[in-house]
């Protein structure tokens, strides 16, 4: 299963965000990006409960995280 996070940043730290997200299990792509987001991520995991798990347990705990919305591929 494959999901896209979209991240909100602290101000200032979307790149900082973006690199500590690089080897982290599950996470195939981060990216620092313009708009609406600061950073998005592409996330892989075997099921929806993974994909959660990875989200609550590791994206959310990176210091300079303030918001993520989590968009599930359908295809």
């Amino acid at each position: 299963m494959k999901a896209y996070v979209l991240i909100n940043a602290s101000p200032g730290r979307a790149l900082e965000v973006a690199k500590k997200m690089e080897g982290v299990q599950g996470i195939s792509a981060a990216d620092a990006i313009t708009g609406e987001y600061d950073v998005i991520a592409v996330c892989e995991a075997p099921d929806v409960n993974s994909i959660g798990s990875l989200i609550v347990d590791k994206i959310q705990k990176i210091d300079g995280v303030f918001k993520t919305i989590t968009c599930l591929a359908v295809k």
